[in-house]
Protein backbone atom coordinates (compact mmCIF):
# COMPACT_ATOMS: atom_id res chain seq x y z
CA UNK A 1 0.00 0.00 0.00
CA UNK A 2 1.30 3.56 -0.88
CA UNK A 3 1.37 6.01 1.73
CA UNK A 4 1.95 9.27 1.44
CA UNK A 5 2.22 11.24 5.33
CA UNK A 6 1.65 15.16 4.70
CA UNK A 7 3.28 16.56 8.10
CA UNK A 8 3.61 19.81 9.31
CA UNK A 9 5.29 21.52 12.99
CA UNK A 10 5.80 24.87 12.63
CA UNK A 11 8.75 24.63 15.24
CA UNK A 12 10.26 21.32 13.84
CA UNK A 13 13.39 21.61 15.38
CA UNK A 14 12.05 21.89 19.29
CA UNK A 15 10.16 18.81 18.69
CA UNK A 16 10.48 15.78 20.75
CA UNK A 17 7.74 13.42 18.88
CA UNK A 18 6.72 15.10 15.00
CA UNK A 19 10.74 14.79 14.55
CA UNK A 20 11.38 10.97 15.54
CA UNK A 21 8.03 10.51 13.87
CA UNK A 22 9.45 11.71 10.77
CA UNK A 23 12.68 10.35 10.77
CA UNK A 24 10.72 6.86 11.50
CA UNK A 25 8.65 7.32 8.36
CA UNK A 26 11.50 8.40 6.44
CA UNK A 27 13.01 4.91 6.37
CA UNK A 28 9.68 2.94 5.49
CA UNK A 29 9.80 2.15 1.34
CA UNK A 30 6.30 2.00 1.17
CA UNK A 31 5.81 5.67 2.69
CA UNK A 32 6.52 8.95 0.86
CA UNK A 33 7.06 12.16 3.57
CA UNK A 34 5.96 15.63 2.57
CA UNK A 35 7.52 17.76 5.36
CA UNK A 36 5.31 21.21 4.05
CA UNK A 37 7.43 23.53 6.48
CA UNK A 38 10.76 21.98 4.84
CA UNK A 39 9.14 21.74 1.32
CA UNK A 40 7.89 25.50 1.64
CA UNK A 41 10.02 27.25 4.26
CA UNK A 42 10.80 30.02 2.19
CA UNK A 43 7.78 31.59 0.87
CA UNK A 44 5.16 28.90 2.19
CA UNK A 45 4.01 28.85 -1.31
CA UNK A 46 2.22 25.10 -1.97
CA UNK A 47 3.17 24.19 -5.26
CA UNK A 48 -0.79 22.79 -5.65
CA UNK A 49 0.21 20.64 -9.18
CA UNK A 50 3.18 18.69 -7.47
CA UNK A 51 0.72 18.21 -4.40
CA UNK A 52 -2.06 17.40 -6.33
CA UNK A 53 -0.08 14.44 -8.28
CA UNK A 54 1.23 13.18 -4.53
CA UNK A 55 -2.06 12.96 -3.79
CA UNK A 56 -3.03 10.91 -6.87
CA UNK A 57 -0.06 8.45 -6.64
CA UNK A 58 -1.25 7.16 -3.21
CA UNK A 59 -3.61 5.06 -1.76
CA UNK A 60 -3.76 6.05 1.87
CA UNK A 61 -3.36 10.23 2.59
CA UNK A 62 -1.93 10.88 6.37
CA UNK A 63 -1.98 14.16 7.48
CA UNK A 64 0.30 14.50 10.96
CA UNK A 65 0.63 17.43 12.97
CA UNK A 66 0.57 18.95 16.32
CA UNK A 67 -2.91 19.16 17.27
CA UNK A 68 -3.16 22.87 19.42
CA UNK A 69 -5.72 25.06 19.57
CA UNK A 70 -8.19 22.51 18.47
CA UNK A 71 -7.24 22.58 15.18
CA UNK A 72 -3.82 22.34 13.07
CA UNK A 73 -0.84 24.08 11.90
CA UNK A 74 -1.82 27.33 9.36
CA UNK A 75 0.57 25.57 6.64
CA UNK A 76 -1.87 22.50 7.05
CA UNK A 77 -4.56 24.51 6.91
CA UNK A 78 -2.78 26.53 4.01
CA UNK A 79 -2.67 22.85 2.00
CA UNK A 80 -5.86 22.28 2.34
CA UNK A 81 -7.42 25.41 1.46
CA UNK A 82 -5.35 25.28 -1.92
CA UNK A 83 -4.82 21.96 -3.09
CA UNK A 84 -8.18 20.39 -2.06
CA UNK A 85 -9.89 22.67 -5.24
CA UNK A 86 -13.19 22.55 -6.14
CA UNK A 87 -13.48 20.50 -9.69
CA UNK A 88 -10.45 18.47 -9.11
CA UNK A 89 -11.50 17.25 -5.55
CA UNK A 90 -15.02 18.10 -5.33
CA UNK A 91 -17.82 19.47 -7.00
CA UNK A 92 -19.11 18.05 -10.57
CA UNK A 93 -15.70 16.07 -11.90
CA UNK A 94 -14.46 16.52 -8.69
CA UNK A 95 -13.64 13.28 -7.95
CA UNK A 96 -9.32 12.60 -7.95
CA UNK A 97 -9.36 11.53 -4.49
CA UNK A 98 -12.67 9.02 -4.55
CA UNK A 99 -12.36 6.04 -2.76
CA UNK A 100 -8.42 6.98 -1.37
CA UNK A 101 -8.07 6.77 2.44
CA UNK A 102 -7.69 9.67 5.37
CA UNK A 103 -6.04 9.38 8.31
CA UNK A 104 -4.88 11.63 11.03
CA UNK A 105 -1.98 11.22 12.47
CA UNK A 106 -1.75 13.91 16.27
CA UNK A 107 0.97 15.15 19.06
CA UNK A 108 -1.03 16.37 22.13
CA UNK A 109 0.23 18.06 24.91
CA UNK A 110 -2.71 17.49 27.50
CA UNK A 111 -3.30 14.24 28.67
CA UNK A 112 -5.75 12.06 27.30
CA UNK A 113 -8.23 11.92 30.05
CA UNK A 114 -8.86 15.49 29.40
CA UNK A 115 -10.04 14.95 26.02
CA UNK A 116 -13.47 13.74 27.38
CA UNK A 117 -16.88 15.29 28.99
CA UNK A 118 -16.64 16.90 32.29
CA UNK A 119 -12.59 17.05 31.93
CA UNK A 120 -11.09 20.43 31.25
CA UNK A 121 -11.11 20.29 27.20
CA UNK A 122 -14.27 18.75 27.63
CA UNK A 123 -14.25 17.00 24.31
CA UNK A 124 -13.02 14.07 22.72
CA UNK A 125 -10.47 14.08 19.90
CA UNK A 126 -13.27 12.05 17.76
CA UNK A 127 -15.63 15.17 17.95
CA UNK A 128 -12.63 17.91 17.66
CA UNK A 129 -11.67 16.01 14.47
CA UNK A 130 -15.23 16.48 12.77
CA UNK A 131 -14.39 19.08 10.28
CA UNK A 132 -11.37 16.91 9.19
CA UNK A 133 -14.38 13.80 8.89
CA UNK A 134 -16.41 16.37 6.79
CA UNK A 135 -13.60 17.13 4.68
CA UNK A 136 -13.09 13.45 3.83
CA UNK A 137 -16.35 12.68 3.14
CA UNK A 138 -16.68 15.99 0.98
CA UNK A 139 -13.60 14.34 -1.53
CA UNK A 140 -14.57 11.24 -1.08
CA UNK A 141 -12.20 9.93 0.78
CA UNK A 142 -12.11 6.75 3.66
CA UNK A 143 -11.90 8.45 7.10
CA UNK A 144 -9.58 5.89 9.27
CA UNK A 145 -9.30 5.96 12.76
CA UNK A 146 -6.77 8.47 14.24
CA UNK A 147 -3.83 8.08 15.38
CA UNK A 148 -2.75 10.20 18.64
CA UNK A 149 -0.53 10.52 21.46
CA UNK A 150 -1.11 12.29 24.40
CA UNK A 151 0.72 13.96 27.32
CA UNK A 152 4.02 14.55 25.20
CA UNK A 153 5.83 16.52 27.92
CA UNK A 154 5.82 13.86 30.48
CA UNK A 155 7.02 11.42 28.08
CA UNK A 156 10.42 9.98 28.26
CA UNK A 157 12.45 9.45 25.06
CA UNK A 158 11.85 5.66 25.02
CA UNK A 159 8.12 6.03 25.30
CA UNK A 160 8.03 8.57 21.89
CA UNK A 161 10.23 6.23 20.04
CA UNK A 162 8.32 3.16 20.93
CA UNK A 163 5.43 5.55 19.71
CA UNK A 164 6.77 5.63 15.97
CA UNK A 165 6.82 1.90 15.97
CA UNK A 166 2.66 2.15 17.31
CA UNK A 167 2.14 5.21 14.69
CA UNK A 168 4.03 2.80 11.46
CA UNK A 169 2.00 -0.28 12.76
CA UNK A 170 -1.25 1.71 12.95
CA UNK A 171 -1.03 3.60 9.19
CA UNK A 172 -0.04 0.62 7.98
CA UNK A 173 -2.80 -1.80 9.19
CA UNK A 174 -5.22 -2.46 6.35
CA UNK A 175 -7.70 -3.53 8.63
CA UNK A 176 -8.61 -0.35 9.97
CA UNK A 177 -10.43 0.40 6.84
CA UNK A 178 -13.65 -1.44 7.92
CA UNK A 179 -14.72 -1.85 4.63
CA UNK A 180 -11.71 -3.70 3.58
CA UNK A 181 -12.08 -5.84 6.34
CA UNK A 182 -14.85 -6.74 5.51
CA UNK A 183 -14.49 -7.48 2.22
CA UNK A 184 -11.38 -9.50 2.98
CA UNK A 185 -13.37 -11.62 5.62
CA UNK A 186 -15.90 -12.07 3.07
CA UNK A 187 -13.19 -12.84 0.55
CA UNK A 188 -12.51 -15.66 2.75
CA UNK A 189 -15.52 -16.99 3.75
CA UNK A 190 -15.53 -16.62 7.02
CA UNK A 191 -18.27 -16.89 9.07
CA UNK A 192 -18.03 -14.30 12.36
CA UNK A 193 -20.09 -12.42 14.70
CA UNK A 194 -19.82 -9.41 16.14
CA UNK A 195 -18.19 -11.55 19.30
CA UNK A 196 -15.68 -12.86 16.73
CA UNK A 197 -14.27 -9.52 15.50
Amino acid sequence: MEILVIATHPNIKESRVNKVWIETLKKENNVTVRFLDEIYREDKKINVEKEKDFLEKSERVVFQFPFYWYSMPALMREYFDSVLQFGWAYGPKGDALKGKEFLVALSVGAPEYSYMGGSYNNFTITELLRPLEATANAVQMTYLPYFALFDIPRLSDEEIEESAKKYIKHINNEDINHRKFLERLKKENQESSFIDL
